[in-house]
């Protein structure tokens, strides 16, 4: 039962994630038909899985809460900004409770409470006339294969004494459907010759359920000797919501008389005939609400769930796999065997095709995380006053799961930011001749090996004389500092800068551009910032696709393997030893001049040099850069391995792989080589 819970929380935390999408777009389109029966159906959904495994607070909540959503159905009332902010906060209470349904910790209770009498004031609003229509209206969606059942259970008059509180066996039968439950005492004698111990109460409850008879038998299996049950089904569909039937027999009067069955199958069976000959048809009419209920029935499953713990351990397989495959291949080398080599290459063919699978099932698409800015850009506009269109693009790029997860506070980050310090105010951007509404987008997209995603905005661009100001101020750079406007830009990833006047609940204390830069190269990736005042400022951010297994190019300086990803490898080139021996560290390839780091020199490598040597030539961010290595070794699959804590201290080697034989190789990152090594100041210009 745990394990069943733990599916429930987790299909209710994405269908959360549905319903605060579905909101958003309502906003936008308040008229929707479309998005407003999403909103219900997800609410209802949610509601009938929150009951089923016993979340009553979140079941009843919910219950009020879609009441709103079926009158806007069906017109009966207008959605209005107060109901989509009730709305949404509403869902991050459920979102709260989903683990504490009892409500017994912090503010919960206080919260929930408030939450209800709010959602019951837009409820009545309109007074007697707006409750009626609650009821008419009541579960006005229902499964299909829901069937309504009549319950009467006379408990014995001694039941309470024998510990059973029959109160509790009704309200299991609430959390089974919808049910109108209905007292009947007519054993009550006077008042003085009531026992208080004794239960003169007996009651008839109309359920509407998609649970066997059996299953309703079953929440009386502990009182079978204790009372007179009766449960038999009236109608293989939903009574309750009909409002001719709540008023043909649920008079809930104390006085009473139990229901005649046979009154009850005899409504049933006319309303069958009135309503077959209504729509000549055999069969009552299916409302259109239901076709998207049968559609999806009649699709086949393509996709299941697997625990994300199972993914990361099949990735730990295969992560050996390919390490004891490069141990195969070179095995096969060494005996000079045609028949292993043979066997040695399919076995690699295999371990590539299961590579990419596996991969392909780690990576999730961005616009998970998409969703969720939606609302913190709704929700800090509306702190902030201003009026926002935010747009996504590339929703359906893919990223490795583990990126996604660590890419989410960066990116917040830097929305707030473009919120708080990029978008002007409706009043400064209508005097520049903008509209008064400011644009954000967020964009995704793929580039070779590589995912981009970008955050740009139209607002009034980054002041550059102010950052360097700001810098002076604060020590990073002397006054006399000569600088290009690029270098200026990354002075805003300096820890502690802030160019904010003031500090403001949404950003302006110097603490995040730093964390995001940090953040995003933790995942081997770059952040770029390019600038124009009065147009807005781009955020560009470079990550690779995966961190665990990376195509590379195996290489040998001295005694020592490495490895260079492929996907920033452009060309390799052989050269003489003395072609690098050179003062302005300059080679031409292809009557191009490149700039190069001889790596030999940089790591101190003590070995004898060879006479022939290779440079491989690398794309570094829009130049390209040699790097001058010993020779090369081959393509080679590399499983990166993280260093360990003693190694945080330097920024240019990536990780580790165990090479075939159980040698270490090292994965470099040839951008925060090329950085480290003064590279990156030399003008794009000079390169060509």
């Amino acid at each position: 039962m745990d394990n069943m819970k733990h599916i429930y929380i987790e299909e209710a935390k994405e269908l959360f994630e549905s319903l605060e999408k579905s909101l958003l777009v309502l906003e936008k389109f308040p008229n929707d038909k479309t998005a407003i029966s999403e909103v219900f159906r997800i609410m209802h959904t949610i509601k009938g899985s929150s009951g089923m495994f016993g979340y009553t607070n979140i079941t009843q909540f919910l219950h009020n809460l879609e009441t709103i959503y079926d009158l806007i159905r069906n017109e009966k009332r207008q959605l209005s900004k107060e109901i989509l902010d009730v709305t949404l906060q509403s869902l991050d209470h459920l979102k709260v409770i989903i683990h504490d349904d009892e409500l017994i910790f912090g503010n919960n209770k206080k919260k929930h409470n408030e939450l209800l009498i709010t959602i019951e004031f837009l409820i009545n609003e309109n007074g007697a006339e707006k409750t009626e229509s609650i009821i008419e209206n009541e579960e006005a969606v229902s499964s299909l294969e829901w069937s309504t059942y009549y319950i009467k259970f006379i408990p014995s008059v001694e039941i309470l004494k024998k510990g059973t509180n029959p109160l509790y066996l009704i309200d299991e039968l609430h959390s089974l459907g919808e049910c109108i439950a209905l007292p009947r005492m007519k054993e009550l004698c006077s008042l003085e010759l009531t026992d208080p111990s004794c239960c003169y109460t007996a009651w008839e409850v109309f359920i509407a359920s998609n649970s066997s008879i059996e299953t309703l038998k079953e929440v009386f299996v502990f009182v079978e000797n204790e009372c007179t049950l009766t449960v038999s089904e009236i109608a293989p569909f939903n009574l309750i919501a009909d409002k001719t039937f709540c008023n043909t027999f649920c008079s809930n009067t104390l006085e009473a008389d139990f229901i005649n069955t046979e009154d009850i199958n005899e409504w049933v069976d006319n309303q069958i005939q009135n309503e077959n000959k209504q729509s000549n048809s055999k069969a009552i009419t299916v409302p259109k609400h239901y076709t998207e209920i049968i559609n999806q029935k009649e699709k086949s499953i393509t996709s299941i769930r697997v625990s994300s713990d199972k993914l990361d351990e099949l990735m730990g397989i295969v992560s050996e796999l390919v390490t004891t495959q490069a141990g195969l291949k070179l095995l096969a080398e060494n005996t000079n065997n045609m028949h292993l080599d043979a066997f040695s290459e399919t076995i690699e063919k295999l371990t590539r095709r299961l590579r990419d699978v596996s991969f392909g099932m780690t990576l999730i698409p961005v616009n998970t995380m998409f969703g969720r800015f939606q609302r913190l850009v709704r929700d800090i506009s509306y702190d902030l006053n201003k009026e926002i269109d935010f747009v996504t693009e590339g929703g359906e790029t893919e990223l490795d799961k583990t990126i996604i997860e660590s890419l989410t506070d960066p990116l917040m980050h830097i929305l707030r930011n473009c919120l708080d310090h990029g978008i002007e105010n409706a009043e400064e951007r209508k005097k520049k001749g903008k509209s008064p509404k400011g644009k954000i987008t967020l964009k995704a997209y793929y580039s070779g090996a590589s995912v981009y995603i970008q955050v740009s905005d139209d607002g009034k661009g980054i002041d550059l004389d102010k950052i360097r100001s700001k810098a002076i101020e604060k020590g990073l750079i002397q006054h006399d500092s000569i600088m290009s406007d690029k270098e200026i830009l990354e002075l805003i990833y300096a820890p502690g800068f802030s160019t904010a006047e003031k500090i403001t609940g949404v950003s302006g204390r110097g603490v995040g551009m730093d964390v995001v830069k940090r953040n995003i190269s933790n995942l081997h990736g770059e952040i770029s910032t390019e600038t124009e005042i009065d147009q807005g400022s781009k955020f560009s951010i470079k990550l690779p696709l995966t961190l665990s297994i990376i195509d590379g190019l195996l290489v040998k300086i001295g005694n020592v393997f490495y490895i260079i990803p492929l996907s920033v490898v452009d060309k390799c080139y052989e050269v003489k030893r003395n072609e690098l021996d050179n003062f302005n560290k300059l080679i031409v390839f292809d009557g191009n001049q490149i700039p190069f780091l001889d790596l030999r020199v940089e790591f101190e490598v003590h070995e004898k040099e060879p006479l022939i040597q290779h440079v491989i030539v690398v794309n570094n961010e829009d130049r390209k850069v040699g790097l001058g290595i010993d020779s090369i070794v081959g393509e080679y699959q590399a499983v990166v391995k993280p260093l360990g804590k003693h190694y945080n201290g330097q920024d240019y080697i990536s990780g580790a792989t165990i090479l075939g034989d159980g040698t270490i190789a090292l994965v470099l990152d040839s951008n925060r080589i090329i950085k480290r090594y003064k590279i990156n100041h030399l003008r794009t210009e000079e390169l060509v």
